[in-house]
Parts: structure tokens; sequence; C-alpha cells
């Protein structure tokens, strides 16, 4: 509700510097509305929205927020107040809203999300592989608001504590401690369960649990943009395919156009000084092409700023040679955290990401997107393994997931992990999340050497 009134007060002060007449005292009468956008917002879940993930939260703020003011202005129009408020405001203030609410929950989060009272505490049925994985999953990420407490199992095996968390019993445990602790919360983590006895837990769960979440045995499925439906009272799950709907896909399309033409028109002056810089700091071109694999297999050539000496290679293996100890983490991750193949500027300008501005040029001739998968080269092929086909499903992009999770932080498995998960979960609003990401990411350099 701040961000809203944040974006309006901004919107309107904007338009009086511009030299705009305006009363702002007829804006300000307008505060009672502000509980339209709270009445939204709880309709959409998003108050407090725990458990959302971040592409689906940017979703419903942007529709919620939308749908608001759409039927302000339609209200105004239908009063004929149309011609006492500015249309410029009103513009302004909209889009102003659609990036400050989405920035606000963000910080709140930020701010608040590993403090003991944050989010729901979650009990977790089943201490095995899947409950272990699912808990370490709400560990790193404590800004989705599902804090896991405890396990449950009936294997008297299993060890006392799981990722730091105790295992307090059997699983018949459940109601007492749902009354006791005053959870609300359970997680059932046991794909491998059969069938009745999986229905038991669930029952016997949805007595003493107000929300009870069930993993299936689909690893390797579509996450994000999953819904149950009823056939005739049997429960199935319907996986959109995004990738396959032509209005997504075209809406990328447009996105991808859009913004590289603004953004390459914004950074000429940029493109200019690195080119110079570039240069002046060692003998060799400006630019940097290598061959990469693109959509459905095809070879593209990608463009970068040279940011490496002309003799790399030899560079590196002599390198190699002085400094055996590193060899592992070359062939492990085809990475080095000092690089002595890397120019002074180059350094500058991958820990910016300024080397790949080029790489627009490869967005507008439609042979990479501004968000895909790591573009990679014939030798990761096999690193890919049966996962390659899911890389050759998208466009490759500049930006993505791994960029956003930690770069040359994490591992090369976790990267195919990372790509994986793009294409499968792929959609617009997924899109916009990694943009808005890597904003931040590309200003803390997280990741980048």
């Amino acid at each position: 509700m701040l961000a809203v009134a944040l974006a309006w007060w901004l919107a309107v002060q904007g338009r009086l510097l511009a030299g705009g007449v305006l009363s702002p005292d007829l804006y300000w009468r307008l505060w009672p509305g502000l509980a339209l956008f709270v009445a939204a917002y709880a309709l959409h879940g998003l108050y407090p929205g725990f458990g959302l993930n971040p592409a689906e939260e940017l979703r419903r703020t942007t529709v919620s927020t939308s749908l608001v003011h759409l039927t302000v202005g339609a209200a105004t129009f239908i009063v004929r107040g149309a011609e006492v408020y500015s249309r410029a405001v009103f513009l302004v203030a909209w889009g102003l809203a659609l990036v400050f609410v989405p920035l606000a929950r963000a910080a709140v989060r930020h701010a608040f999300s590993r403090k003991r009272w944050w989010g729901y505490p979650v009990l977790i049925l089943g201490a095995g592989k899947t409950g272990e994985l699912l808990a370490r999953g709400l560990q790193q990420t404590p800004g989705l608001g599902l804090r896991p407490v405890a396990f449950l199992d009936d294997d008297p095996a299993k060890p006392a504590r799981v990722v730091g968390l105790p295992v307090l019993g059997g699983i018949d445990l459940a109601p007492r401690i749902a009354r006791e602790a005053g959870i609300t919360h359970a997680v059932v983590a046991m794909p491998g369960a059969g069938r009745e006895r999986l229905l038991q837990v669930v029952e016997r769960c949805g007595a003493c649990f107000s929300h009870v979440l069930v993993v299936p045995d689909l690893f390797g499925l579509s996450s994000l943009w999953v819904a149950a439906r009823d056939l005739q009272g049997t429960v199935a799950l319907e996986v959109r395919q995004q990738l396959l709907l032509p209005g997504p896909r075209l809406l990328k399309r447009v996105l991808d156009l859009a913004a590289t033409l603004a953004l390459g028109l914004f950074s000429l002056p940029v493109v200019a000084l690195v080119a110079v810089a570039v240069k002046l700091d060692s003998p060799g071109p400006v630019f940097f092409a290598q061959t990469r694999i693109g959509k459905g297999g095809r070879k593209f050539r990608a463009w970068k700023f040279r940011t490496m000496v002309q003799d790399a290679e030899e560079v590196l293996a002599r390198y190699l040679q002085e400094h055996p100890e590193l060899r592992e983490e070359w062939l492990q991750d085809q990475k080095l955290r000092r690089d002595p193949r890397v120019t002074r500027v180059g350094r500058f300008l991958r820990r910016t990401s300024l080397d790949e501005l080029p790489q627009l040029w490869n967005v507008l001739r439609g042979e990479m997107s501004l968000v895909g998968p790591r573009p990679i080269v014939d030798a990761e092929v096999p690193r890919y393994g049966p996962r390659f086909a899911l890389y050759a499903q998208v466009l490759p992009g500049i930006t993505g997931l791994w960029q956003v999770s930690g770069r040359n932080d994490t591992t090369y498995e976790e990267r195919v992990e990372l790509d994986s998960y793009y294409v499968r979960n792929w959609s617009p609003w997924l899109d916009l999340y990694i943009l808005a990401r890597t904003v931040w990411v590309v200003l803390t350099a997280r990741g980048a050497y």
C-alpha cells in the first residue's frame, strides 16, 4: 500500500515539476481508494503471500495492480471526472506502481526473512532423500516463507537429525505436534509410499493441518505452471507447455526486440568507450566471436568484447603447467578465479557484464534471447547428457537463471540443472523476474570473475 501511495505521490510531483496545472489536494482525497489495492492483493493471495514462487508472485502483483488501476480509470470516466484528473499522472502512477510494489515486497522479504517470526513453520513427513532435499531447499530460500522445523518418519533407522532438523518420531505423532506447537502447514514428502498408505497419511493430516502439501514422485517435471484438475473425481495435474503456446512465444520475441532496441540505443556511448578502452589496453581486435550452439542445435557466432590476450591458449597452458594445483579447478568448471588470460580492462568488463553488450546484435538476429540458458560450445554437450534436448528447445540468452543464481560461484552441474529448470518452467513472467534480478546481480558483481 505504501508503494502504491509513493507511486502516486511521485507521479503528481513529476507532473507539477513538468509545468502541469493541477491541484494536489484533488489526488490526496483519493487515499481511501488504497483499500481497493489491499482487497485486490488479498484476493490474489498476496497477503501474506508465503510459498509463492517469485515469477508467480510477479504475475499476481502485476495483474492485481493493473486491474485496480483499470477499475479506477473506468470509474473516473463513468462519473465524468476524466477531465479533472490528469491522464499523464494516472499512467505514470500505474507504471511506477508496477515497479514499486514488487520492489517493496522484495525489500521486506530481504530485511525480515531471516527472522524467527517470518513465515509459517512447516512439519515435513518423510525424512528420506526427498524430504531432505525439500528441507534444504526451503532453508536456502527463507524468503519463500515456509520454514521447516522438524521431520516425522516411521523408519526407526533414520538419524536423529537431518539437515540440522530433529526427527521427532513416527508420523502418528503429527496430530499431537500440530496441536501442541500450533503448526498449520505440513508437507508429505513420501513419493515412494504406496497409494493406500499415502491416502491414509494425507487424510489424517487434513484433520489437523489447515494446509497439506503432497510431493508426488514426478521429479524433473515442470513445477511452476502446474494446476490440479478434477476429472470426474480423479485428480489430474495439468502441465501447461508454455513453449508450445504461440502467444507467450510471440510476447517473448516482442519483448526481446523492444528491450534490445531501447538498450542498444542507450548503450551506444558505452559501447564506444569500451571499444576504445579494449583497443588501448592490449593489442588485438575489439570484438571476439566464438561458435556456440543455439536453438535446435544450430551453430551461430556469439559476439563479445575481447577480454583476453591474443595468445590466450598458450598463456593458459603455460599457467596450468606452472600451477598444477589449479588444473582440477579448470577441468571441473572450465573457469579460473584468477585467469591469467584476462586483461586489465577485461576483468572490469567481466565483473560488470559489459563484455556481453555486443550480444544484443545476436538477439536482433534471432540467434539469442535476452533471457535463456547459457550458450554452450560443442565440448560442453556431453556434460549436459540427456538434458541437451531441453537446452536445444529455446534460444540461449544473454542472462539467465545461472547468472542470477551465483554465476561462477555455482558448479557446472548446478548450471545444467538451472538451465533445465528454466526450459521446463519457461514463461514471460519468469523472464521478467530474471531480468529484474540481473540488474541487482550486475550492480553487486555477485559471482563475477
